[in-house]
């Protein structure tokens, strides 16, 4: 193919950042696909003596100027900057041989300002398979007229968006565009919101996955804002409503595409992003283990062949929390601990790093583990932890994925900050994802769960299905220093009165008693309890009043 051609040596060079990825990349991509099948030769006009061989050769030339984008200048370019091109990604993300693409000879429909029309519009649409499963694709060409969005490009894109939906396969966006095409006026703009509509309409149907590989800005924002997933690519995509010149223009202060909208920003501070990588090559092998963790829509889990016994024990886990309770340990390891073969697909793991959210397996089914990160914040909840998780809870309640809850929080982070900024409006949208998800849910207190954050974290009161403690579990209003202060005001031994209250408060106990946990459980075999209950689960039945839908805590 002649995408294939133009992955050349130099190209590789300018890709290799990090060599050890690089080369990990290719070799993920080479051994992960099914067994290659026959890749359809490019089209050879056949002489006829007729009129026939006219419109075939006319058929081949738009076929080859559809293939080469931009051109050869563009292309050189393009892959000067360490990116790859549209046809080299689709490549790169599908099972070889497995892309049929749609519309190729499309093209735009404006007749002013002399917009060069190429075949294919900047956009190169289909559908193939990643490892098998169907995925619908659309890949942005910015050699053709800088990937900006016309009515013709929009068009393609719904194509393939409502054809995902009649079938029930995920959708992946590999995004770098300008924003609206300018020449095409309103045209654009309405092909854009063409593509939101979609967006919504598919949210909840059908997985959604934006990756970013170059800039995204004004308008074209919104699309992958929509969507369940956004990935990106370091130092070479950019995400921003308005850019670096209408921001000096407006504010006067100067800033660079990075700093407004990098990768860094959107992982770290806004949250807008999911996952960031150091190239192209790497992000596309990401996806590809991404979306075999996903159901292909709420009716259709992902369940591989499981390789790890669900009996399985690891004695680590009954000494893993300190003796100190305001000691922190790592509950990432935890969760590795518990999972098939120790293997974790954490989601925005560098963004309110005091929640963790994330994929695993357990007996080769997807699961969704949520999980309170003592080595942050204490495990605090804040309004970013809060959003976060909500967010991820909603997903997996669409698309039908169990939900672990691993709890130790010891309330909402207090502070002017958090209130000025809506800590109340923001904690309620975790509490109302959990309350409202019908999905199996199951948690697990391994320490702290004081006050409201107790009620939050997916208690028995929000229709959790079990719920466990380990025996070093502290359920209460609050920890015993502030308890005590509020109770005695400072009279009498404190000490003693500190240990009255841990006696009769700081601990799983009481909570057994009243029927709020469901057992203690020794921490080693929290694998054997977890696996049980998603079978016994795995059918459950339950569905919220009718109603047109639910008024969440925006």
């Amino acid at each position: 193919m002649l995408s294939r051609r133009l992955l050349n040596k130099n190209t590789i060079q300018l890709l290799n950042k990090n060599k050890n990825v690089l080369s990990q990349g290719i070799k993920s991509f080479s051994t992960t696909t099914k067994p290659e099948t026959p890749v359809k030769e490019p089209f050879k006009a056949v002489k006829y003596e007729s009129s026939i061989d006219r419109v075939l050769g006319r058929i081949q030339e738009e076929t080859e100027r559809a293939q080469l984008g931009g051109g050869v200048k563009r292309i050189d370019a393009q892959h000067g900057k360490g990116k790859l091109l549209a046809r080299e990604r689709l490549d790169l993300l599908l099972d070889d041989g497995s892309f049929r693409e749609y519309d190729m000879l499309v093209t735009h429909r404006c007749t002013d300002f002399n917009v060069e029309k190429t075949p294919g519009d900047g956009v190169v649409t289909g559908h193939g398979t990643i490892n098998g499963k169907l995925v619908f694709v659309f890949s942005q060409d910015s050699t053709v007229n800088g990937g900006s969005l016309s009515e013709a490009h929009a068009e393609k894109i719904c194509k393939i968006m409502d054809k995902a939906m009649l079938v029930g396969a995920p959708v992946i966006g590999l995004n770098d565009s300008g924003g609206a095409r300018i020449q095409e006026g309103i045209a654009s703009l309405a092909g854009y919101a063409e593509v939101f509509q979609r967006n919504v309409m598919a949210s909840g149907v059908i997985p959604q996955i934006s990756v970013i590989m170059g800039p995204c800005a004004g308008g074209a924002v919104y699309s992958p804002a929509i969507t369940d997933y956004v990935f990106m690519v370091k130092d070479t995509s950019y995400l921003f409503v308005t850019g670096p010149d209408v921001v000096k223009s407006v504010t006067n202060q100067e800033i660079s595409q990075e700093g407004l909208g990098g990768a860094k920003i959107h992982t770290t501070k806004s949250g807008v992003a999911h996952l960031a990588f150091e190239n192209d090559i790497e992000a596309l092998k990401k996806v590809r283990e991404f979306i075999t963790l996903l159901p292909s829509n709420p009716n259709q889990p992902a369940i591989r062949e499981p390789f790890d016994s669900p009996s399985r024990e690891d004695v680590v886990l009954d000494q893993i929390i300190p003796d100190d309770p305001n000691k922190p340990y790592d509950m990432k390891e935890v969760i590795e601990r518990i999972v098939d073969e120790g293997e974790f697909f954490e989601i925005q793991p560098d963004f309110a790093k005091n929640i963790i959210v994330g994929y695993a397996r357990m007996e080769g089914r997807t699961v969704g583990f949520v999980a309170n990160q003592p080595k942050e914040l204490a495990g605090c909840l804040d309004i970013d932890a809060s959003v976060k998780a909500a967010r991820f809870v909603r997903f997996c309640d669409c698309f039908n994925i169990p939900i672990v809850t691993l709890i130790d929080v010891p309330g909402f982070l207090p502070g002017t900050n958090q209130e000025h900024n809506g800590i109340i409006r923001h904690g309620a949208k975790l509490l109302y994802a959990y309350a409202e998800a019908t999905v199996p849910k199951i948690s697990i207190i391994t320490r702290k769960a004081y006050g409201g954050a107790y009620d939050v974290m997916s208690s028995k009161h929000l229709r959790g299905d079990t719920n466990y403690s380990w025996p070093t579990g502290q359920i209460a209003v609050m920890g015993s220093k502030g308890a005590v202060e509020i109770i005695f005001r400072g009279k009498g031994d404190i000490k003693e009165q500190e240990q009255i209250y841990n006696d009769k408060f700081a601990n799983p106990l009481p909570a057994a008693r009243r029927g709020f946990i469901d057992d203690i459980i020794p921490p080693r075999m929290s694998r054997q309890y977890i696996c049980e209950d998603l079978e016994i689960l795995k059918n459950k039945k339950l569905s919220n009043p009718t109603k047109k839908h639910g008024n969440i805590v925006l």
